[in-house]
């Protein structure tokens, strides 16, 4: 975005002020602790500071990512059954996968039409 228009963002400073226009909930309630606290600090006019002030308290956050990650999460993977992906996500379910290895058990029996209730 700074690239783009290098006059408008000559300062780090700029960088800075055009960043807090989005800022929001935690990270806006940060900055203006900062605000407040420090008129002075360096993490209020250098993009550098302020980059990594806000990395280490917040981390990076990219939405693409983020969906892509809980997207991944969400599906059934190569190496896991139908019976697996149901039980998984079914109320009650094992947490560790060893607490309820008779239920899980049972169950696979069933749908493989090998076992009775």
């Amino acid at each position: 975005m700074f690239q783009a228009k290098p006059l408008t963002f000559q300062l780090e400073s700029s960088h800075v002020a055009f960043t807090v226009l989005y800022l929001q909930g935690m990270t806006f309630d940060h900055y203006m602790a900062l605000l407040q606290c420090n008129l002075h600090s360096p993490v209020l006019s250098n993009w550098q500071a302020f980059s990594q002030e806000f990395l280490s308290k917040f981390g990076m956050f990219d939405t693409v990512v983020g969906a892509k990650e809980n997207l991944f999460n969400h599906q059934m993977h190569n190496n896991e059954q139908f019976t697996t992906f149901i039980i998984h996500y079914s109320p009650g379910s094992v947490s560790t996968g060893k607490e309820n290895l008779s239920g899980y058990q049972r169950t696979l029996s069933l749908v493989n039409g090998s076992g009775t209730s």
